[in-house]
C-alpha cells in the first residue's frame, strides 16, 4: 500500500475517521525515513554498486565477524609479546617490542591517509549524530596533545642515554607522535562517518587501528605498572613486611646520561604522563570502534537535534564540585608525602585517604539515587533507537567497574580471613563497600539517562510538553509545549479516559489554544519541567566532578591497594600483585569514562 503525504487514504484509516470536521485535529502524520544507506536509495547498501564491501551481499554480521577475527589476533599475538618482554623471556628484549608496535602504526598510517584521501575525493558521507560528539573529539585532542609532549621526552631520554639503547627506542617516539597527529586528524573529520563503500577493506583497517591503539595502551600500562610497582616495593618495609622479598624489575639503561639532573627529570616526567597517554589510546580506540560498527549500518529513525552545554542553574552542583576536587587534590598531596616515610606516617596516610573516600562515595550515592528517583517520577520519554555509542557506553561502564569491584571483594575477604588486623585496615572495609555500591548506583543512573530523549532546547527551558495520543499515526516522539502553568492544569483537569492510540504532537501556544478534541485520546503526559530539569542538571554536573576526582589518586599514585599490604599476606605478594595490575587500569579508566558519559548526560537534560 503506498504511504506518504501524497498518498491516499487506506479503508482503514478512512473507517477510523468518520465525521470529522474542519476543526479537529488531523490524524497523526505517516513519515518515512529513509536515511542515506538505507534501502530503497541510490548509493545505498542495498544496491548493486555499493556492494563491493560486501560482495555477494554478505550478511553484515559475517562481514564484521571477519575482520574482528583478524583484530582478535593481532591484539592476542602483541599481548603476548608484551608479556614475554615483561617476564624478561630469552630472546625477546624491548627492540624488538617497540619495532612490532611501530610496524603496526605505520600500517594503521598507511589506512588512514589512504581513507581521508578516498573521503576527499567522493560527495559527503553520512552521518551519526551520535558519534565523535564535539566534546569528546576535543578531549581526545587534550589528551593527544600530551601525549605528543610524552614522545618528545621520549626522544630526550633517547638521546641521553643513545649510547647503550637500540635505535628502535628513537624511531618508536617520533612514529607515535606522528600516528597521533594523524590520528586525531581522522577522528575529527570521519568519526562520525557512516562509511557505504569499500567496506570490506574499510572494516579491516578501522579494526587494525582499533587494537593497534589497545596495544599501545597495554604498553602504557606496562610500563607505568612496573614503575609503580617498584616504588611500592621500596615502601613496603615501612609498613613493617619484612617477610616479602623486594626485588626490583629494573629496566634502566646500563650506561650514565649526561647530564644526569636533566635525565632523572625527564625519566620521572615520562611516568607522570602516562595517565594521560593511557586514556588518549583507550578513548581512541573507543572511538574507533563505534566508527567500526556503524560501516555499512542503515540508520533506523530519525537522528536527534545537537546537544547543548548550558551552564546556568548548576552552582550549587559545580561549586560542591569543585570544592570536592581542591580536597581530593590535597589528600592525595598529603598521602604522596607521608606514604613511605615511617611506619606511623604511612599508616596514618591510609586512614586519611579511606575516610575522606568513604565520604565522598557515600556522597555521590546518594545523588546518583536522587538521580534515578527524579527519573522515575517524571523523566523524559525513552530513547529505543538503534545507537552503537549508547550501547558501547553502557558496556564499558559496566565491564570497566568490574575492575574496582575485583579489588574491592578481594579486600574484604582479606579483613575476613587475616589472622591479624592492623588498626588502620579496619578503614577499608566501609571503603571497599562503598566502592561497590556507589558504582552500581552510578551506573544505573547515567545507563538511565542515556536512554532518555534529550531535553527541550533552552529558549523553551520554561516550558512544560504535552504529548498527544492519537489513531492511526506512527509518528515520532518530538517535544511541544504548554506557555503556562494555569493551560496545564487546565488539560489536566480536562483529559478524557485512556484510549487506544499512538503518540503524536501539536503545538499549543496559550490558554486560549489550549482546546483540544480529545476525540480517539488518551491523557496527556507532562514530560520533565524546569525544576526537576535543574535538579538533574547539577546532580549530574557534581557527579562529573566527582569522577574527575576519583580519577587522580590511582593515576598519580595513591593506590591504598598496594600500600595497604594486609591482601598481599592473605594472598601472597605475587598473586595479589598480579590482581592488582589486572584490575587497576580498568578502576582508573572506569572514572574518565564515567565522567565522559555524565558530561553527555549533562548537555542532554
Amino acid at each position: 500500500m503506498p504511504e506518504g503525504p501524497g498518498a491516499p487514504p487506506s479503508p482503514r484509516a478512512a473507517r477510523s475517521t468518520p465525521d470529522r470536521g474542519p476543526s479537529e485535529p488531523a490524524l497523526c502524520p505517516q513519515p518515512r525515513t529513509l536515511a542515506p544507506g538505507s534501502q530503497g536509495l541510490p548509493g545505498s547498501s542495498g544496491s548493486p554498486g555499493s556492494r563491493r564491501g560486501a560482495p555477494g551481499g554478505v550478511p553484515q554480521k559475517l562481514a564484521e565477524a571477519r575482520s574482528s577475527q583478524y583484530g582478535l589476533n593481532v591484539f592476542v599475538a602483541g599481548l603476548l609479546l608484551l608479556l614475554a618482554w615483561a617476564v624478561h623471556a630469552a630472546g625477546v628484549g624491548k627492540s624488538l617490542l617497540l619495532g612490532a608496535l611501530t610496524a603496526l602504526m605505520l600500517l594503521q598510517l598507511l589506512w588512514m591517509l589512504w581513507s581521508v584521501g578516498r573521503a576527499a575525493r567522493r560527495r559527503a558521507r553520512p552521518k551519526d549524530t551520535h558519534a565523535g560528539a564535539r566534546w569528546l573529539r576535543g578531549s581526545i585532542t587534550l589528551f593527544a596533545v600530551i601525549t605528543v609532549v610524552l614522545g618528545c621526552l621520549k626522544i630526550g631520554y633517547f638521546v641521553g642515554f643513545s649510547a647503550c639503547l637500540s635505535a628502535t627506542e628513537g624511531v618508536f617516539p617520533v612514529t607515535h607522535a606522528v600516528h597521533t597527529l594523524v590520528q586525531v586528524y581522522f577522528l575529527w573529520g570521519h568519526a562520525k562517518d557512516i562509511i557505504q563503500s569499500f567496506k570490506t577493506l574499510e572494516r579491516f583497517g578501522v579494526i587494525h587501528s582499533v587494537f593497534t591503539n589497545l596495544l599501545l595502551w597495554a604498553n602504557s600500562v606496562l610500563n607505568e605498572s612496573k614503575h609503580q610497582l617498584n616504588e611500592h616495593k621500596e615502601r613496603l618495609i615501612t609498613l613493617g613486611f619484612g617477610n616479602i622479598t623486594i626485588e626490583l624489575d629494573d629496566h634502566t639503561p646500563p650506561c650514565n646520561c649526561s647530564p644526569p639532573a636533566l635525565c632523572a627529570a625527564i625519566s620521572h616526567g615520562i611516568y607522570y604522563l602516562y595517565p594521560f597517554n593511557i586514556e588518549y589510546q583507550i578513548l581512541a580506540s573507543t572511538m574507533l570502534y563505534v566508527l567500526w560498527k556503524n560501516i555499512g549500518r542503515s540508520m533506523d529513525g530519525p537522528q536527534h537535534r545537537k546537544m547543548r552545554f548550558r551552564f546556568r542553574g548548576v552552582a550549587a552542583g559545580s561549586g560542591l564540585g569543585l570544592a570536592v576536587l581542591a580536597a581530593t587534590i590535597g589528600v592525595v598531596a598529603v598521602y604522596l608525602v607521608r606514604i613511605g616515610r615511617s611506619k606511623t606516617k604511612s599508616e596514618s596516610a591510609l586512614i586519611l585517604f579511606y575516610l575522606y573516600a568513604s565520604a565522598l562515595l557515600a556522597l555521590m550515592g546518594a545523588a546518583g539515587l536522587a538521580g534515578l528517583r527524579l527519573y522515575r517520577l517524571d523523566g523524559p520519554s525513552p530513547d529505543e533507537s538503534r545507537n552503537p555509542a549508547r550501547k558501547l557506553d553502557a558496556d564499558l561502564l559496566v565491564g570497566t567497574a568490574s575492575g574496582s569491584w575485583l579489588l574491592s571483594w578481594g579486600s574484604l575477604l582479606a579483613i575476613l580471613c587475616a589472622e591479624a588486623r592492623p588498626a588502620y585496615t579496619w578503614y577499608n572495609l566501609p571503603y571497599s563497600v562503598l566502592v561497590i555500591a556507589e558504582k552500581y548506583v552510578q551506573n544505573l543512573f547515567i545507563i538511565e539517562a542515556a536512554h532518555r530523549a534529550p531535553g527541550p532546547p533552552r529558549e523553551d527551558a520554561g516550558a512544560l510538553g504535552v504529548a498527544v495520543v492519537c489513531n492511526g499515526g506512527h509518528a515520532p516522539l518530538a517535544p511541544s509545549r504548554l506557555k503556562s502553568d494555569a493551560a496545564a492544569r487546565d488539560l489536566g483537569s480536562r483529559r478524557p479516559p485512556a484510549a487506544i492510540g499512538s503518540l503524536c504532537l501539536r503545538e499549543v501556544s496559550g490558554p486560549g489554544d489550549a482546546q483540544p478534541n480529545w476525540a480517539g485520546a488518551r491523557a496527556p503526559r507532562l514530560v520533565q519541567g524546569r525544576p526537576q530539569r535543574s535538579l538533574l542538571r547539577n546532580i549530574a554536573a557534581f557527579l562529573f566532578l566527582c569522577n574527575i576526582s576519583l580519577w587522580i589518586p590511582p593515576a598519580f599514585g595513591c593506590r591504598p591497594e598496594y600500600d595497604n599490604g594486609l591482601e598481599e599476606i592473605v594472598f601472597g605478594f605475587e598473586p595479589w600483585i598480579i590482581v592488582v595490575n589486572l584490575a587497576m587500569p580498568f578502576s582508573i579508566f572506569y572514572r574518565m569514562h564515567a565522567a565522559a558519559s555524565l558530561f553527555e548526560v549533562y548537555c542532554k537534560i
